[in-house]
C-alpha cells in the first residue's frame, strides 16, 4: 500500500502531500476539487499512461513551470498486511524535477516518475533515486482502477477491452509490459516497411523477417499471460458464490493463433495486410468478451447497473488473485464507485472490498460513505482558487 503521496504541479494540485493508512482511503470535496485528479496520479505510478490515458505534458499543472512530478512511499516488509507509514517527502526538493530519495524507515520504498519542464513529454521514473524503466515499477507496486468512463467498456472497441485485460495480466506477469511494448515497435516497423513498399519502394526482406520472428517471439508471451490471467480469474468468478456483483465468465475472441505460427501468418499475409494498411494477425487482434454467468448473456447486451456489476466482481475477483499469486494486495482506484448505488448496496460494497487492500475511493458527499466500517482515511480536498 501507499503510505504516503507528494503531488507536485500535478493538473490542478500545486502541492500536495496525503498520508494515507490501510484500507479505505475516501476522497471528498466538491466538484472541481480534484478528486479524480490524485486517483490519476497514483495510476501513474504503474507502468503506462495512467487511468485518462492522457499525455504527459496534458497532467502538467497550467500555469506552472510545465513538469510535474508523483512521489509515493511503500514499505516492502509490510506489504502483505497492507500496512505502513513513509516519511516526509518533498515531490521537488531543490529545484529538481523528481522526488530525491530521503532516508526511508522500515525499508521503505520510494517510487518517483514525472517530466523536466524541458521535455514536457519525456518520462523519468526512479526507484529510490535511481533511474529506471516505467515497467519496473510493475514489480513494486499493483494499481487496478475503475472510472465512471469504464461504464461502457463492454460496449466499446475491443482495443479498450484489450486494455482492461492487460492491466489484469500485468498485475500477474510484471514482464507483460516489456513484451507489449517490444512487440508494438515491431509491429510500427513492420507496418511503416509494409506502407512504403505499396507506394513503390523496395524493402529488406531480411529486415522484415526479422520484425516479424520478433513479433512472434513477445505476440506469443502475449498470448500465453493473457490466457493465463483469463483461465485463473475465470476460474476464482466460477466458484464464488451468487451475491451482490454478478459472476463474469471470461474468454477470449478474436485472433486465437498460436504463438509459434504467428511468424508464418505474417509472412503469408503480407500483401493482405499492405492493402489493408495495417497487421491483421496477432494478439492486438484479441478480444475480451465477457458473459453474465447467471443470466447466460454476453455483457454489452446486459444493463448498464449489471455491466457495473460485473466490472466490480472482476476487479474484486482480481484483487483476491493477485494476492493469492504474488502475496502482495493491489492498490485499487475507485472512481465516483458508489454515486449511483443505494445504502443496501453501498454496504454490500464496501463489505467486499473490506479485504481487498488499499481502496482509494472518491465522492462529492462524506454521506455516500457512510456505510464503511473498519480502517479508513478520510480527506476532503479544497477548490483551488
Amino acid at each position: 500500500m501507499l503510505s504516503r503521496l507528494v503531488l507536485t504541479d500535478f493538473r490542478n494540485h500545486a502541492d500536495l502531500t496525503l498520508v494515507p493508512g490501510a484500507g479505505f482511503v475516501v476522497l471528498t470535496g466538491e466538484n472541481g476539487a480534484g478528486k479524480t485528479n490524485v486517483l490519476e496520479a497514483v495510476s501513474l505510478l504503474a507502468p503506462g499512461r495512467g487511468l485518462r490515458q492522457a499525455t504527459l505534458s496534458a497532467v502538467a499543472r497550467q500555469g506552472g513551470p510545465g513538469g510535474f512530478g508523483v512521489a509515493g512511499s511503500l514499505s516492502p516488509s509490510r506489504l502483505r498486511e497492507g500496512l505502513g507509514e513513509g516519511p516526509p517527502t518533498s515531490a521537488f526538493p531543490d529545484g529538481q524535477p523528481l522526488p530525491q530519495p530521503l532516508p526511508q524507515a522500515g525499508g521503505e520504498i520510494l517510487l518517483a516518475t514525472g517530466t523536466a519542464p524541458s521535455a514536457p513529454e519525456r518520462r523519468i521514473v526512479r526507484i529510490q533515486g535511481a533511474a529506471a524503466s516505467a515497467t519496473a515499477l510493475a514489480e513494486w507496486l499493483t494499481v487496478l482502477w475503475l472510472t465512471p468512463a469504464m461504464d461502457r467498456l463492454f460496449v466499446e472497441p475491443a482495443s479498450e477491452r484489450r486494455r482492461f485485460l492487460d492491466r489484469l495480466t500485468l498485475a500477474l506477469s510484471p514482464g507483460h509490459a516489456v513484451h507489449a511494448n517490444r512487440y508494438e515497435a515491431a509491429m510500427r516497423a513492420r507496418n511503416r516497411l509494409l506502407a512504403e513498399a505499396a507506394e513503390g519502394a523496395r524493402i529488406d526482406g531480411e529486415w522484415l523477417g526479422a520484425l516479424e520472428a520478433q513479433m512472434a517471439e513477445h505476440g506469443a508471451a502475449i498470448d500465453a499471460a493473457r490466457r493465463e490471467t483469463v483461465a485463473a480469474l475465470g476460474a476464482r468468478l466460477a466458484g464464488q458464490a451468487e451475491g451482490p456483483f454478478a459472476r463474469a465468465g471470461l474468454a477470449l475472441e478474436g485472433w486465437t493463433g498460436a504463438g509459434d505460427t504467428l511468424a508464418a501468418d505474417l509472412a503469408q499475409g503480407r500483401r493482405r495486410d499492405m492493402a489493408a494498411g495495417r497487421t491483421l494477425a496477432g494478439p492486438h487482434r484479441t478480444d475480451l468478451a465477457v458473459t453474465h454467468l447467471g443470466k447466460g448473456q454476453a455483457a454489452g447486451l446486459c444493463s448498464t447497473g449489471e455491466q457495473k456489476a460485473l466490472l466490480l466482481g472482476i476487479v474484486i475477483a482480481h484483487a483476491g488473485l493477485v494476492a493469492q499469486r504474488t502475496g502482495r494486495r493491489p492498490v485499487l482506484l475507485l472512481d465516483e464507485v458508489a454515486a449511483h448505488l443505494d445504502p443496501r448496496r453501498r454496504a454490500a460494497l464496501f463489505a467486499a472490498l473490506a479485504d481487498t487492500g488499499q481502496v482509494w475511493m472518491t465522492g462529492t458527499e462524506d454521506a455516500l460513505f457512510a456505510e464503511l466500517s473498519g480502517t479508513a482515511s478520510h480527506f476532503t480536498l479544497p477548490v483551488p482558487r
